[in-house]
């Protein structure tokens, strides 16, 4: 068994330079007995500091009790891996996660605790952000649909002497609305925004039906929708609300931007990089060159937008849904006229077992089971 104090100066070395922070405590002691330069500069303190002792207490958490079901025979107490906060010498508290292992003598008794710790920082404020676009999209969202869900409650009550055909379309508008407020609930709210891309739910989609869906929904306002699948596998594994969503704000922002004659593409096929790759391509006037860069931007309207309503959340949350999803999402202008989006997944080109039933339907029309 090693000490810090007995340490053979090339493992000393490679403590010094690897990137993380690495920490040794001695047991019968409970003191510090190592950190290396990492460990350090990431809590600001030295090993022969007092106030170290601080950072070696928290280290220590639960200690008798971890000591005692190893004696036990619980083997999985020797390695443990724990999510916490640590204090940094300015009285700050990191969040971090910590992988450390009791280090045993010759007949097995612990002699000593080392280990590793990683910065969380980054990743706890990746969720609070995530956290804070959910709910601001939330009631983004949510203000409108109120307006037009309680309009359409009203137009059905007091719509008895309508027609059949109007009635008929309020059933369909209050059913429009219910999907939506049920998405803002199921999907947009910050758990489920957090848990995307990391907590894979287990839901699988066919890409070829899901842009012939997307397409034909998007037929209502624009005849002249093409859909082009080219070697797409049978399925493939995401959140299949979140890309119908993300492609029909692409598609809804390629209809809302040309002209009614316009023609456009949704393709659909394998990347050359690997994965798939979906294109929303239209062929009208593009968006100004200057302005590429920043259309995915928080709320950014581009200087085209005057006469069209809209928020300019509707490209910033479909990007953010792409991301979550470890993908990305692009603009270009094309050569010969127009814009091409490109959403790139990373996903295999290998088929799935569907886990969705196959009697599901995910049309919105009030014909569908």
């Amino acid at each position: 068994m090693s000490t810090a104090n007995d340490l053979d100066p090339r493992h000393r070395q490679l403590l010094e330079l690897v990137g993380e922070a690495c920490w040794i405590i001695d047991l019968p002691a409970q003191r510090l007995s190592y950190l290396n330069r990492a460990a350090a500069l990431q809590f600001g303190y030295r090993v022969d500091q007092p106030a170290a002792q601080a950072l070696a207490d928290s280290l220590l958490h639960d200690l008798p009790q971890r000591l005692a079901r190893y004696a036990a025979g619980d083997a999985s107490r020797r390695c443990v891996l724990r999510q916490t906060e640590l204090p940094h010498r300015d009285g700050q508290r990191m969040p971090v996660d910590i992988e450390s292992t009791l280090v045993t003598d010759a007949a097995g008794v612990p002699r000593a605790l080392m280990g590793v710790v990683r910065d969380r920082s980054a990743q706890v404020a990746l969720a609070a952000e995530q956290k804070k676009f959910a709910s601001m999209l939330s009631h983004e969202f949510r203000t409108p649909l109120s307006t037009i869900d309680g309009a359409i409650q009203r137009l059905e009550m007091t719509g008895a002497r309508h027609d059949e055909a109007t009635r008929k379309r309020y059933t369909k508008i209050q059913r429009a609305v219910d999907r939506l407020l049920a998405m803002l609930d199921e999907y947009l709210s910050p758990e489920r925004m957090a848990s995307i891309g990391r907590q894979r739910q287990p839901d699988e989609v066919a890409p070829a039906a899901l842009l012939a869906s997307v397409a034909e929904q998007g037929r209502a306002r624009r005849a002249q929708i093409r859909v082009l699948c080219d070697g797409l596998p049978a399925w493939m594994r995401c959140d299949p609300a979140g890309m119908r969503l993300t492609l029909e704000i692409l598609l809804d922002n390629a209809i809302k931007y040309t002209a009614a004659d316009t023609v456009i593409e949704l393709v659909g096929k394998m990347a050359r990089e690997g994965g798939i790759e979906f294109l929303v391509r239209d062929r009208g006037v593009g968006v100004p060159p200057e302005q590429l860069s920043r259309v995915f931007e928080k709320a950014f309207r581009g200087s085209n937008s005057a006469a069209i309503p809209g928020s300019g959340l509707g490209l910033y949350m479909a990007r953010a849904m792409v991301e979550v999803h470890g993908g990305s999402l692009s603009a270009l202008n094309l050569s010969e006229s127009g814009a091409e989006f490109r959403i790139w997944l990373p996903i295999s080109g290998r088929a799935g077992k569907s886990l969705a039933p196959e009697s599901s339907n995910i049309d919105n029309s009030p014909d569908a089971s």
